[in-house]
């Protein structure tokens, strides 16, 4: 076996090896690949996040609330079971769980009351009163619209 011929597959000598430079610009498109995935992923999974008590709101006609502060939400299940965001609380507990979970200037903040449709109407209207005379002014009740006329 012959070392250094003209054979394939050597090293030329009189070739110069071409330098690498350092790639001065980033392939973005693996990065907005990525971007839009985790946007679709985020734009699915939000809405799953916002509900943490499962009840059936009422029907009603009206329009949605906007709101720029991140409200404290508040459920009344079916059997009259009391939720501050997740967590089941109790009757004494209420407005120090409200106050706590709306942080600094928790009674300026909306507070949204989700309460299932079979919910005594009695448990409703006491914790709405209930916060409502500790101070808490932006009191929300929060139903399902109802579709119009028309629609299945």
């Amino acid at each position: 076996m012959a070392m250094g011929g003209a054979g394939g597959g050597g090293h030329v000598r009189g070739r110069r090896r071409a330098r690498k430079r350092p790639l001065s610009e980033i392939n973005v498109t693996p990065l907005v690949d990525v971007m839009l995935v985790l946007l679709i992923i985020f734009m699915i999974s939000a809405p799953l996040l916002t509900t943490g008590v499962e009840v059936e709101l009422p029907k009603t006609e009206a329009s949605s609330v906007e709101t720029t502060t991140e409200p404290v939400t508040v459920s009344i299940k079916q059997d009259g079971e009391i939720f501050v965001g997740e967590s089941q609380v109790q009757w004494e507990e209420l407005v120090l769980r409200v106050a706590q979970e709306g942080g600094a200037g928790a009674r300026e903040k909306p507070v949204f009351v989700r309460a299932d449709g079979r919910a005594p109407y009695q448990a409703v209207a006491r914790v709405m009163a209930r916060l409502s005379s500790e101070g808490f002014t932006k009191l929300n009740l929060i139903t399902d619209t109802a579709p119009t006329p028309g629609e299945g």
